[in-house]
């Protein structure tokens, strides 16, 4: 993600030889072209219904247009033509009026917006983008944004540029769901039947789009090449190009930044920052510093492992999911959670780039129950619990495995030994599992680590065929502390849902319920809401799914020759259709 100017001219020749395409036509398209480097792997999709995966996200953000607009300055939705000019680039949905009961929000279309093909954005995409989501909740299409099936009821097309969305309760979080139509918006006319959508040529090979960039090439393994949109609604693009290139781990990622052979790099590795800042002393880069809503978690399967069911029937019926031999009893998970040193593996794995998390909301957000305190390190308080907890040192060796002896769910002689994964090529991760591992091993607990595919683990997290994983969660831009879709039995489906620890409390959903119910939190009020939330993030803190770890602290960096280099706190592009290069 970043580019030095020594490099310039013989990577800029590079690039043009690698697009193969037609030459740029827009004439205003002179910024050069921007090069971007990820570890993360290919782009899934290039469609914008399907995406899911952080690469795909990126990309078909850039060549889609959003339905409602994000304020940066602010990180609240606002309507369009409200926003501040310099927010109003790339969204199509002017203004919106709220029915009485909170259920019904009409929305209205700006009539000036069209996709590169000279055909109009109108309704018409969001009424395929709502049966899009339809079929993905039937099963018939992979569509991420399915789960707004449980809160839309329905979506009405008054007309080409107005529409309407009814919610089944009044909630806080509806302009997220309603964004979730158009986030960002596909070109229906240029896609076949929903029923085929997995399988459309369309998905890697965009032939219509409506944002700054168009597709240029896709290269499995090495680069995606984007080129200037010349029909983009909102403006000239500046740059000519856009380039993601695919790099085997982020020590790499970090060391083509400082060799200056790509433009700008997006959250480095945080064991190198000390070196990007030392650049930005020197002039030669420029540096964005911001607390992130990245964070990483130690997250335990609390259910049977070797038979994953979801938490209800179609009919509500609470199913029987058994229990993990190790962490279903939750004072397994709290002695495993007081054997952990956070703050150690923040040192270690984070070089102090992280603030530590108590619970699962990010100490950034205004839900932040700043009066609960973090779970103190007490390895001795840990193993005491363990004993209780019928997990015993049978040989008074505690680099041994600890032996069941009348645990909850384990048969007597099961050790005490579980499998821990996490994604290859992520040297934090990968430090902060083996912190862990060493820690629970003074404590007599065994500890299976390895790194895998990031997409093999993903696999295997959301079958609910794990023990114990460590990854991290990006959330939601503009953060709401709404956790329907991690914490809650309607998320807990294998393969389906992103409740793949099968928690299940029925205090902490219903608080989640009413804490996102506009009616019950004084037409969201942020002060009742947030009493609610302090107490999740309590009873979360004594459950215990995940071990929340830190959340870390973010950084952009960008060559000293880039114009308009000006991110806000998780909002890098918002301008990336004006950025520019000054070259040789």
């Amino acid at each position: 993600m970043k580019i030095s100017r020594f490099l310039w001219v013989s990577a800029l020749f590079a690039l043009i030889v690698l697009l193969v395409v037609p030459a740029i036509a827009q004439e205003e398209a002179t910024g050069g072209i921007i090069i971007e480097n990820t570890f993360g792997g290919d782009p899934e999709t290039l469609n914008p219904l399907l995406a899911n995966d952080v690469t795909s996200q990126n990309l078909v953000n850039f060549m889609y247009p959003g339905l409602l607009g994000v304020d940066p300055s602010q990180a609240v939705i606002v309507p369009r033509s409200e926003a501040a000019d310099e927010f109003k680039a790339g969204y199509l949905v002017e203004n919106w009026d709220i029915s009485d009961d909170g259920l019904v929000y009409t929305f209205n279309m700006r009539q000036d917006y069209f996709w590169s093909d000279g055909t109009p954005v109108t309704t018409a995409d969001i009424a395929y983008a709502w049966e899009a989501i339809q079929a993905g909740a039937e099963g018939i299409a992979d569509v991420p944004a399915a789960f707004v099936i449980d809160f839309i009821d329905n979506v009405e097309i008054v007309d080409d540029d107005t529409f309407r969305v009814t919610f089944n309760q009044p909630t806080c979080t509806a302009l997220s769901y309603a964004a979730s139509l158009g986030a960002p918006l596909a070109p229906s006319h240029a896609l076949g039947p929903v029923e085929t959508l997995n399988d459309d040529p369309f998905n890697l090979n965009p032939t219509v789009v409506g944002g700054i960039f168009s597709f240029g090439e896709f290269r499995a393994g090495e680069q995606v090449s984007l080129l200037a949109n010349t029909e983009y609604p909102d403006g000239n693009v500046l740059p000519t190009g856009y380039i993601l290139r695919l790099v085997p781990d982020a020590i790499v990622q970090v060391e083509q930044f400082l060799a200056g052979e790509v433009t700008f790099i997006d959250n480095p590795t945080v064991g190198r920052r000390v070196d990007i800042r030392a650049a930005a002393e020197a002039s030669d880069v420029q540096v964005y510093d911001y607390p992130s809503n990245l964070w990483d978690y130690f997250a335990m399967n609390l259910a049977d492992p070797n038979n994953p069911q979801p938490a209800t029937d179609e009919n509500g019926n609470p199913i029987d999911q058994g229990h993990h031999p190790i962490f279903g009893d939750v004072r397994v998970r709290q002695a495993i959670a007081k054997a952990i040193d956070v703050d150690a593996i923040i040192s270690a794995a984070v070089f102090g780039e992280a603030d530590r998390m108590t619970s699962f909301i990010i100490p950034v957000s205004w839900a932040y129950h700043e009066d609960l305190a973090p779970i103190v390190f007490d390895p001795a308080s840990a193993s005491a619990m363990l004993e209780e907890a019928g997990w015993i040192d049978d040989d008074n060796n505690p680099a041994t495995p600890r032996v069941a002896q009348g645990a909850m769910y384990a048969e007597d002689g099961t050790l005490m030994q579980f499998s821990l994964f996490t994604n290859e090529g992520n040297a934090r991760r990968t430090t902060a599992s083996t912190v862990i591992q060493d820690q629970l091993a003074q404590i007599g607990i065994d500890v299976n680590f390895q790194t895998i595919d990031f997409n093999v683990l993903i696999d295997l997290r959301n079958a609910q065929t794990f023990d114990a994983v460590l990854m991290g969660w990006q959330n939601g831009y503009p953060d709401d502390p709404d956790v329907t879709q991690l914490f809650t039995s309607v998320a807990d489906v294998p393969a389906a849902g992103a409740n793949f620890t099968s928690y299940n409390n029925p205090r902490f959903d219903e608080l989640n319920r009413m804490a996102n119910n506009a009616t019950e939190t004084n037409n969201c009020d942020n002060a009742a809401r947030e009493e609610m939330y302090r107490e999740m993030q309590a009873i979360f803190q004594e459950d215990l799914p995940y071990v929340p770890l830190y959340s870390q602290r973010g950084m952009y960096a960008a060559q000293a020759n880039m114009n308009n280099f000006n991110p806000y706190p998780s909002q890098l592009f918002w301008n990336a259709a004006s950025w520019s290069l000054d070259t040789p």
